[in-house]
């Protein structure tokens, strides 16, 4: 795999597969780069696919100072494969906490940012739920200093918005909780407190989000509870924004629902490439019903 290495001297893994226009794929919490493998089968026959391990998580270093996790340093990473790999502007796809950063990305470096596909983004967002956020986040990452990555792994791999992935298809559910399984604890604990349990509310950064110029496009499960509301709020406020809701899905889109995800994927990019992923019509988002049937 080729490396980054960060200004704070952290080496970044990712795997480049194909050629063309990039794409800078971002992992969720609970997977790694392993995780875009539908994506990377798709997209690699047309475009140059990044996809780092995030730092924390092999076989990117494990930096022991809890200090050098944050979502800022998450952007800052992204920003460090793409020099490294000689990319001035790519497509960036995320999940979950991936899709976070995919977000700050686009709204810390637009002229980097093609587009940005934000996919499973929103936990601990809304302001009613982010301080029981933070206190969960606490939890997971005590879980991990002291279960260990391999027992924790048994009940967060089938909490709420993952058991979907286990109806519909469980040997790729298990292979997903093995990824997990396979977590630095160190790495993860720190990931937890720093990047997840200390990121800003997205409702906090209204103003920013309805100044961004980068297009965006959000995807998520109906069944994930977490990020619906706040998803809702995206659309909303940011301009050049489309919203996509997978039916009976939950937290990670891109491995249940591959298909449909690349479709997606695909669309939203050919729409950029083609100037035809425009500002939202501010007519489309009236209470009034005029003209409605």
């Amino acid at each position: 795999m080729p490396t980054a290495t960060t200004d704070d001297g952290v080496r970044i893994h990712y795997d480049e597969t194909g050629t063309g226009t990039a794409i800078l794929f971002l992992h969720e919490f609970a997977g790694d780069h392993r995780s875009w493998e539908p994506q990377v089968r798709r997209f690699s026959r047309t475009h140059r696919c990044l996809v780092p391990a995030a730092r924390g998580f092999a076989p990117s270093d494990v930096p022991a100072d809890p200090a050098s996790y944050s979502q800022a340093r998450a952007v800052a990473d992204a920003v460090a494969v793409l020099d490294a790999a000689g990319v001035d502007r790519a497509f960036v796809v995320g999940n979950s906490m991936g899709g976070f950063t995919a977000l700050h990305f686009a709204l810390r470096h637009p002229d980097r940012t093609l587009g940005s596909v934000v996919a499973g983004c929103g936990y601990g967002a809304h302001p009613d739920k982010e301080a029981t956020f933070r206190e969960e986040s606490e939890k997971v990452a005590v879980a991990f200093d002291t279960e260990g990555s391999e027992a924790m792994s048994q009940w967060y791999g089938v909490g709420p918005a993952r058991v979907q992935y286990l109806a519909k298809d469980p040997r790729g559910h298990a292979e997903h909780v093995r990824v997990l399984a396979e977590h630095d604890p160190l790495g993860a604990a720190h990931t937890m407190r720093g990047v997840q349990k200390a990121r800003p509310s997205l409702y906090a950064m209204a103003e920013d989000l309805a100044a961004m110029t980068a297009p965006v496009l959000v995807i998520a499960g109906d069944e994930d509870n977490g990020v619906l509301e706040t998803d809702l709020m995206l659309k909303r406020t940011i301009p050049r924004c489309g919203l996509a809701i997978l039916p009976k899905s939950g937290h990670v889109t891109n491995l249940e629902e591959p298909e449909l995800f690349n479709e997606l994927v695909q669309r939203f990019m050919t729409a950029v490439e083609h100037e035809a992923w425009g500002e939202r019509d501010p007519r489309a988002l009236s209470t009034s019903t005029v003209g409605a049937k």
